[in-house]
């Protein structure tokens, strides 16, 4: 028999948007959908996923604690449910629970992963939880437990290294989508599995956006896990159609505009968790600080900025169906300007989603704030795209100077301005620079990144530890000869004053690790290479573009005038290409300096912020040491 060839993939069922379409005739068809999600297999090709799901990535645990019940593990090689495209999308089937939160977490993943070009990896623990010096541990599977509480509630654990699904009855009244009495399961909304999914996977690539420095930095978090939820609707190539249908065109597809739209009706908001096709008047990022409030902004922005491009795209197809009016007439629209304005939606809603997701490698290590995270959408797709041709930058520039989103201090607003800019090429002795070539050539040739290499998720974390280890002691040895890097990097010389252990009044505030490392080293510095890693991009017309990302952090211990303490942290995302025509260029050189003095006076005032509910809601139940999403995503606390 000739060989069959492995397939790349699975075809699993699946809630679109969640089960409440179902509730209404107009929404039932578009209710399910079937998924192509990884196929996982071993060397032989044969799979390798175990009941559970249990793969490379995820494990399901079905555990109800609230019911004492352990309910049995799907078996999704079942040669019945394979033949069958999974099992039927069901709300009372515990097994088909665990095939939706598997497959719209694996889709989740697979986005990412196409748009960074590298493997996700979860956030790495230590063996024993307190203990100075010890190596980070790989941490193979995110558990994900589609029963875990009887809550209005689900969230990330990283503590448990899981995402935890609530369950409870419905709110609502009689006549509602959801009537009351019925039991809501969180782990049944696609939306809330690719929020919680994203929380994850972002809290292992930049594990520096739970320190809170600013208030858009926990807004952040969330409105970017709105983010990935939102545009995942417009995978559903039959609901984007009929919505366009419905709407008559692309400027009002409400249906597509809300999130976790069951969960929303059945706690008494009388309509989605979160609706950005209409947006309360009273939200403004100068007066709105509640943590789901300001990060919805940053989401409007970036779901305008999307309209105004599916506009601008589907324009042209418009004017060719009224002869050139721009009018339709009355009626359904013809079948074949369906389907071509459903194309153009689906292409910008991807190119959208890929540009937000590949500009985490463009935003510095700590201290995210939304005009930070506009410069580092323009400058990722700058790098990736050469010619623009639909204005997607343009488009993104206009909506957040409309929210007034726009970075601070900028003498104009431009695409070049607003483009993060490479590192100084000049200077007194050019062997002093960072770019320089020998310093450069160095720090590569330490990587010994083998771009051809097909490792496993384990193989690619203990090759990113060693690398990351030696670029830590490289660049110790190269500040320690050469202060002038470390000013570059935007890092901080261990001064006197820290050596001492003594500040602001005589307070001891010094870090222990850092006055050890400095002794005897006047130019010692208490820097972290947090990561080094490989990332392998494809361009619009195919060609490849491999890129390394060091990210590099410093904290220092500072105090409030009132005497509390706390880090104040920084430090620089590097871009490095390292196949320049002359050998490796750093592309950018993205700083949180430790040496900006406007910053460390900003966050000191932030933290002394006079007001109770601010203080709560950033340093109070958000900010719980060990599980900083549970409280944020508890209704009590907040919505969503």
């Amino acid at each position: 028999m000739a060989d069959v060839p492995t397939p790349h993939s699975r075809k699993l069922r699946i809630f679109a948007l969640d089960p409440s379409l179902g509730s209404s005739l107009k929404t039932y068809e578009w209710r399910t959908d079937t998924i192509n999600v990884r196929y996982e297999h071993g060397p032989d090709g044969y799979s390798t996923l175990v009941p559970g799901p249990v793969g490379e990535y995820l494990e399901v645990v079905d555990v109800d604690p609230a019911s004492d019940r352990f309910y049995a593990p799907v078996n999704l090689d079942d040669p019945r449910i394979l033949a069958t495209d999974g099992l039927e999308p069901s709300e009372g089937n515990p097994q088909f629970h665990q095939q939706m939160v598997y497959a719209v977490a694996m889709r989740t993943i697979e986005i990412f992963e196409q748009a960074l070009g590298r493997r996700v990896l979860w956030q790495p623990r230590r063996p024993l939880p307190n203990v100075p010096d010890q190596d980070w541990v790989f941490v193979p599977r995110l558990r994900l437990y589609p029963h875990a509480l009887r809550a209005q509630n689900a969230y990330y654990s990283p503590d448990r290294c899981a995402i935890l699904f609530g369950y409870f009855p419905s709110e609502a009244s009689d006549d509602s989508t959801t009537p009351g009495g019925t039991m809501v399961f969180s782990c049944l909304s696609s939306d809330v599995i690719a929020h919680e999914m994203t929380h994850a996977i972002l809290d292992g690539a930049a594990r520096g956006y739970r320190e809170v420095s600013n208030p858009d930095v926990l807004a952040f978090h969330e409105a970017f896990a709105d983010i990935v939820a939102l545009f995942e609707h417009f995978m559903y190539p039959d609901l984007v159609s009929s919505e366009i249908a419905r709407a008559r065109g692309t400027s009002a597809m409400d249906l597509l505009a809300g999130l976790a739209r069951q969960f929303g009706e059945s706690t008494q908001r009388g309509g989605p968790l979160r609706d950005y096709s209409n947006f309360p008047a009273t939200v403004s990022y100068r007066t709105s600080f509640e943590v789901h409030d300001r990060g919805s902004i940053l989401v409007k922005a970036v779901y305008d900025a999307f309209t105004a491009i599916v506009e601008r795209r589907s324009s042209g197809l418009i004017e060719l169906a009224t002869g050139g009016s721009g009018v339709l007439r009355p009626g359904a629209l013809h079948p074949n300007l369906v389907e071509r304005l459903t194309d153009e939606t689906m292409r910008a809603a991807r190119h959208v989603l890929r540009m937000c997701v590949r500009a985490i490698d463009y935003c510095p290590p700590v201290d995210i704030d939304f005009g930070t995270y506009l410069r580092a959408l323009i400058t990722a797709d700058l790098a990736q795209v050469d010619e623009d041709r639909f204005n997607y930058r343009t488009a993104f520039l206009e909506s957040f100077r409309k929210w007034g989103l726009l970075p601070r201090n900028l003498r104009t607003v431009s695409i070049e301005t607003l483009s993060w800019q490479q590192p100084p090429e000049q200077c007194d002795d050019p062997k002093k620079l960072i770019r320089s070539p020998d310093w450069l050539k160095g720090l590569v040739e330490l990587m010994d990144i083998n771009w051809l290499d097909n490792l496993s998720r384990e193989r690619v974390f203990e090759r990113a530890e060693k690398r990351r280890m030696n670029v830590q002691a490289y660049l110790a040895g190269e500040i320690l000869q050469r202060p002038e890097v470390a000013v570059q990097l935007g890092l901080r010389l261990a001064l006197k004053k820290y050596l001492d252990g003594r500040s602001n009044g005589g307070k001891p505030i010094v870090d222990p690790e850092w006055a050890q490392r400095a002794a005897g080293q006047p130019n010692a510095t208490n820097f972290n290479v947090v990561s080094a890693r490989a990332a392998q991009r494809v361009r619009p017309d195919g060609s490849p573009r491999d890129e390394i990302v060091v990210v590099i952090t410093q904290r220092s211990p500072e105090t409030t005038s009132g005497g509390e303490p706390y880090w104040f942290r920084g430090g620089v995302t590097l871009v490095i290409d390292p196949r320049g025509p002359n050998g490796p260029v750093i592309l950018y050189a993205i700083l949180r300096s430790m040496n900006d003095r406007y910053r460390q006076e900003r966050e000191r005032t932030f933290r002394e912020l006079d007001s109770a509910d601010l203080r709560q809601a950033y340093f109070g139940r958000a900010l719980d040491g060990r599980e900083p999403f549970a409280m944020l995503h508890a209704t009590g606390a907040a919505d969503g």
